[in-house]
């Protein structure tokens, strides 16, 4: 009896803690502040075997096999050394075991941790953009107004270039952040040379943005190189520090090829380089001369009937200098292969029908590699630890979930930072022989006393049974599997996405959790082309956008329409971007089923896209007509059924404008009646506080009309 007691005891209190209902505020701007997990703050490697990270505004330092602690820097003590006042703990890196660098708004500090000084100071000025530190040369580089500059530990500033502006932009990302490219200066391990994109977009048409918030609108135009037009022309410049001088590579034409996954050689004596064809279907790994610029030799090639994509640089051995590794899905998953500079194929480390996803590193005689991969459950994201020799693996995380991992300087061991359906956030150490050394944090759940509706993944077929997909479905709050409900598919499906996985619950967003509170069932599911899933998943895409998608879409609606607790006749879908597309896509291509959608920012025709991105997929417009007729959104308006909002940020650069008033004019045209909402000042999505306001009005459309 007193068990009984204790149990009901127990679940009641269960049952008041978990009886707060997810808000719209809770669910937007709370997914981003009070909603969101804990983390660590400042976690790094001091040595192999101590880390620091940031508690109670110190850095403090844990020996990883005893737990020991110990305090090396106050913020008082920070302030003191640097004459500043800092309030709390800023953004470190070690550049070495004890010199540390700080990074401000506006400076560089490199701290001497050992005798508590201030080893130099590298001011940058106001309107410097991407920033680029070398502790080895002790300097800055950076790039402001589209030139290049240098500034070193004296504080002499050295302009690089001077050509930047009317169309010509030096060391800044090119070729629209696509093929793994991430920024446009690469400076060599010596720091003798600065590599650095010269970017030529004179060429490309200047496309009109307004800002309507000025007194009298202001034109403020943007290149936009759309798929099949002119494209920009891309150079890379090698300075060199000692000379002054810079040499451009001799990359040839065509002009607008692509330059990406940039490499030096670890004597600094040569450039390697993926060049890519405007078609993207053929990829030369090239090696150039610094000092010439010439082109030495093409290693190998790469080509595909869909596209080859290449998205790492290679890396190169520290054991012989005359070996690389590179990640490819050339076999048709991500894997390691290990070259020489001659070009030939060595060997293939990892194999298999799953994804190497991130290289962490290898032991100091690389016989072993330390990745993240699926290999054990495409859902996942493991640690990994393989036999450079025999390809065997061994998994080192041992929970469910997705993983991050960061090798300790001589791969002792690995900070492990992860989560799962049911785990908002840890971080582990663990010994690279596979077993746990200590738990470093651990959060708690922001969402514990939220009363939020059953989150399950399933399981489907493509509808020619060769692929599973993979889906996740929410249930309403105070289910009764009784009553028929409304359902609100929210969907992006297209390349490098993955919306469905094992982290915390599932990858759901917290607005989907909202719906469900309002009485609403949560789905959505990843089609092909969607991440993680081999080659041939995703290139089933290729030149016809949004038409298997949207079968795979309605694999997921045929499961759906299963449930006996589904109201058939009250399904809509909702998406931005790609999925705003998407969203059109299944408004007009299954009428019959979707009663309202919302399409936010949508594609609607892939002739006004930009060229890298919109290419690669679907060609160009003269060479895939077929293509870009079918997948051009207004010319299904003629099917719209139900009720259809869309809604776009004036000032986007990503899908502009255009799309949407290109399809609200041939809804004119066609009859269609559809709503529209435009927020004034934002890019491609809505950010901040006005996300409320966004999804206050995406969420009362279903309200009113699902």
């Amino acid at each position: 009896m007193k068990r009984l007691v204790l149990l009901f005891l127990i679940l009641s209190q269960i049952a008041v803690a978990q009886t707060k209902q997810m808000s719209l505020e809770d669910a937007i701007w709370g997914r981003y502040t009070y909603l969101r997990p804990e983390s660590v703050s400042g976690l790094n490697w001091r040595t192999d075997g101590t880390y620091t990270r940031v508690e109670e505004n110190a850095l403090v330092e844990t020996d990883a096999k005893t737990g020991n602690k110990q305090t090396l820097l106050t913020v008082a003590q920070l302030s003191e050394i640097t004459n500043r006042d800092f309030t709390r703990f800023p953004y470190y890196e070690w550049n070495s075991e004890n010199e540390l660098l700080i990074r401000t708004q506006q400076s560089y500090l490199v701290i001497d941790l050992a005798k508590k000084q201030l080893n130099y100071e590298i001011v940058v000025p106001d309107g410097a953009e991407d920033l680029n530190f070398s502790k080895t040369g002790k300097f800055v580089a950076y790039v402001q107004n589209n030139n290049l500059f240098v500034v070193d530990a004296q504080n002499k500033t050295t302009q690089i270039t001077t050509d930047g502006g009317n169309g010509i932009v030096n060391g800044k990302t090119v070729h629209r952040n696509e093929f793994g490219i991430t920024g446009g200066i690469y400076i060599s391990p010596k720091a003798n040379f600065i590599a650095f994109y010269r970017k030529d977009e004179s060429m490309v048409k200047d496309y009109p943005l307004v800002d309507f918030m000025a007194r009298e609108a202001e034109y403020t135009p943007v290149k936009y190189p759309m798929a099949g037009m002119a494209s920009h022309h891309v150079t890379l410049g090698v300075y060199t520090i000692a000379s002054g001088k810079t040499v451009f590579l001799k990359t040839g034409e065509p002009l607008d090829h692509f330059l990406t996954n940039v490499a030096w050689s670890p004597d600094e004596k040569n450039i390697y380089m993926a060049e890519l064809n405007r078609e993207q279907n053929h990829m030369q790994l090239n090696c150039y001369d610094v000092a010439s610029g010439e082109r030495v030799k093409t290693l190998f090639e790469e080509q595909a009937d869909t596209y080859v994509e290449p998205l790492y640089p290679i890396q190169f051995s520290k054991v012989n200098t005359g070996e690389f590794y590179y990640l490819s899905r050339q076999d048709g998953w991500f894997h390691v292969y290990k070259y020489n500079t001659n070009g030939d194929l060595l060997q293939q480390i990892t194999k298999g029908e799953w994804e190497v996803t991130a290289i962490l590193g290898f032991d100091e005689k690389e016989k072993q590699l330390f990745v993240e991969g699926t290999l054990d459950d495409l859902l996942q994201n493991n640690l990994y630890k393989v036999d450079v020799k025999s390809g065997a693996t061994t998994r080192l995380s041992s929970d469910e979930g997705i993983h991050h991992g960061t090798l300790s300087p001589n791969t002792t061991y690995l900070i492990d930072s992860w989560n799962a359906t049911s785990v908002p956030g840890k971080v582990d150490v663990v010994s690279t022989k596979g077993k746990p050394v200590r738990n470093v944090f651990t959060a708690s759940d922001p969402v514990a006393d939220y009363d939020l509706g059953e989150n399950k993944l399933v399981t489907l077929k493509t509808k020619d049974g060769n692929y599973d997909l993979y889906g996740r479905l929410i249930l309403p709050t105070h289910f009764d599997p009784t009553k028929k409900y409304p359902v609100v598919v929210y969907v992006y499906g297209g390349p490098h996405s993955q919306l469905v996985d094992k982290s915390w619950h599932n990858q759901a967003r917290w607005w989907q959790y909202y719906m469900a509170s309002q009485g609403y069932i949560a789905f959505t599911l990843d089609n092909r082309g969607t991440s993680n899933r081999g080659r041939s998943f995703e290139t089933a895409i290729h030149r016809q956008l949004g038409v298997l998608e949207t079968e795979d879409q309605m694999q997921g609606i045929e499961f759906l329409l299963l449930l006996p607790y589904v109201d058939a006749d009250r399904i809509g879908v909702h998406g931005w971007s790609y999925g705003g597309f998407m969203t059109l896509n299944l408004m007009t291509r299954h009428p019959e089923v979707f009663k309202v959608g919302v399409a936010g920012g949508p594609v609607v025709d892939w002739s006004m896209y930009e060229i890298m991105y919109g290419e690669r997929y679907m060609d160009m417009p003269q060479e895939n007509p077929e293509g870009y007729g079918e997948t051009n959104m207004t010319n299904h308006i003629k099917n719209l059924q139900g009720k259809l909002m869309l809604i776009h940020g004036v000032q986007d650069e990503t899908v502009v404008m255009q799309h949407s008033m290109k399809y609200l004019r041939e809804c004119v045209k066609e009859g269609k009646q559809v709503d529209f909402f435009a927020y004034p000042i934002h890019p491609h999505n809505v950010r901040g506080k006005d996300r409320i306001h966004l999804m206050q009005k995406v969420s009362q459309y279903f309200f009113d009309y699902l």
